[in-house]
């Protein structure tokens, strides 16, 4: 069981209600407790309800107040309702970290449309859905808000494999360069965070050797946890990051850095 005991001077975001999605594992679970801790309500979302709710009852048996809203992202009437359903329960949407995400990891010339389809509805199409409705409930509330974007390391790296992923997160990070003009007059910020390689379920199935080789990589010589780039998105959704926005923030222990050593 997670400890989110607040320490002084961390419920920065007491009286704020945030929704996460992919809330179920990896990084969406770690920035549940991460929000919690801070002092916000937090709408879990994901396709699985049992870890959601599993979730859901840790937060609530350490004083956090958290509830799963199980739902498909990639069926566009889910993702456009999600934010609206929030508000329902809670009375406002005041931050988001839009972290659910699908991959597709292989050579392009064993890639299907199917693959390329998949990816493209789950990490750009349904994070658009999801941006469009949680900036009109935002502005209805009045207060401005927060979004935060999972993008990737991929989207500026070049990996053989991942043709389709790296483009998606390419997109992404393109989408809130525009959206950020779009939104900021209305009080509302909108980033990416770009993790490196972490321990999550999308990276389990890699054989320690492999891990260990791309830690290596790193300049800080090590694979990330799921709890830092958790900490980033609740940073960029809080009130010490309130002048940064269209930016995508690298979290990636330096593995991304240029040049040859």
């Amino acid at each position: 069981m997670e400890n989110i005991q607040t320490q002084p001077g961390e419920a920065r975001m007491t009286g704020r209600v945030v929704l996460v999605t992919g809330a179920g594992s990896g990084i969406g679970r770690a920035a549940a407790f991460a929000f919690a801790r801070a002092g916000a309500t937090v709408a879990l979302a994901g396709r699985r309800e049992v870890p959601l709710q599993e979730v859901a009852r840790e937060i609530a048996t350490i004083g956090g107040q958290a509830a799963a809203f199980p739902v498909d992202l990639v069926d566009p009437v889910a993702a456009s309702a999600l934010p609206d359903a929030v508000v329902a329960r809670f009375g406002r949407l005041d931050a988001a970290f839009n972290n659910a995400g699908a991959a597709a990891y292989a050579p392009m010339g064993q890639l299907t449309v199917d693959d390329f389809d998949r990816v493209m509805a789950t990490n750009v199409r349904a994070v658009w859905l999801l941006v469009k409705h949680e900036v009109a409930a935002m502005r209805r509330g009045g207060r401005g808000g927060a979004i935060v974007n999972t993008s990737s390391i991929a989207a500026t790296g070049g990996t053989a494999g991942l043709s389709i992923y790296a483009a998606s997160k390419g997109a992404l990070d393109a989408m809130i360069r525009a959206i950020a003009v779009e939104v900021g007059a209305d009080g509302i910020r909108i980033n990416n965070v770009s993790p490196g390689v972490i321990r999550t379920p999308m990276t389990a199935p890699l054989p320690e050797e492999v891990l260990s080789s791309l830690a290596a990589h790193a300049a800080l010589k090590r694979v990330g946890e799921p709890e830092e780039i958790a900490d980033v998105a609740v940073w960029l959704c809080g009130d010490e990051a309130r002048f940064i926005t269209g930016q995508s923030v690298l979290v990636d222990g330096g593995f991304n850095i240029a040049g040859l050593r």
